[in-house]
């Protein structure tokens, strides 16, 4: 079982590799890949603190402008870390909130973080596609139309996982905060596949090519 060997240390050792690998993430971000914007800067810590070694491999592989080439694969790992950061910090305070604070459990906790990964997940797309200069309907339907697949796949697993493993656990046992780990890995992981596919037929556009956008910025 998860709880026999999810303790507080092991816990802790998780939580001291995560946060040195999003320290390496954002040294990386101030000194190599500068030129990425900032709501992508902000996607990319959180990739990297839910997921730890995990986060940073689809860091390191496919979001710096240090990549050898672009490719299918690389776009759609950019796309769901994208929404992954947003998705992924819904569930976080849904959870947390619901779960862990005010000891409910079953459907309530799932609708409500279900309800907060939407929104924040679209926030963190309809942000940018406004800094791009859309109008704010036309960027509320790009988001709608381009992440509503990935999102209801995403938290549909996660949520699942995350009730499965946890249990009635509380939040001050080290299965509650394993079994909320575990589900972000999941549900990145599961909407993988899911971005490539909407990518690959064009519902969705993906990511920039961050070499692209390192070499445009060192021509100018």
């Amino acid at each position: 079982m998860l709880s026999q060997w999810l303790t507080w240390p092991v816990l802790a050792v998780w939580a001291v590799i995560s946060l040195a690998c999003a320290a390496w993430v954002i040294q990386d971000l101030r000194r190599h890949n500068a030129f990425l914007g900032g709501m992508m800067k902000v996607a990319w810590v959180l990739t990297v603190l839910y997921s730890g070694p995990l986060g940073l491999a689809v860091y390191w592989y496919t979001g710096r402008g240090q990549i050898a080439h672009d490719s299918l694969w690389r776009k759609s790992f950019r796309s769901v870390a994208h929404c992954y950061s947003g998705c992924g910090l819904g569930e976080i305070i849904g959870v947390l909130t619901l779960a862990g604070l005010l000891a409910i459990s079953g459907w309530p906790v799932n609708l409500v973080s279900f309800a907060l990964a939407y929104v924040i997940g679209f926030a963190f797309t309809l942000g940018p596609l406004m800094q791009a200069g859309e109008a704010f309907r036309v960027a509320l339907k790009d988001s709608v139309v381009a992440e509503s697949i990935s999102i209801t796949v995403m938290e549909v697993v996660a949520l699942s996982v995350n009730a499965g493993l946890a249990g009635d656990a509380r939040i001050g046992d080290p299965v509650f905060w394993g079994a909320l780990i575990i589900s972000l890995s999941v549900g990145l992981l599961v909407a993988y596949p899911v971005n490539v596919l909407l990518i690959r037929f064009g519902v969705k556009q993906g990511m920039h090519n961050p070499k692209h956008m390192m070499e445009h910025q060192g021509h100018h």
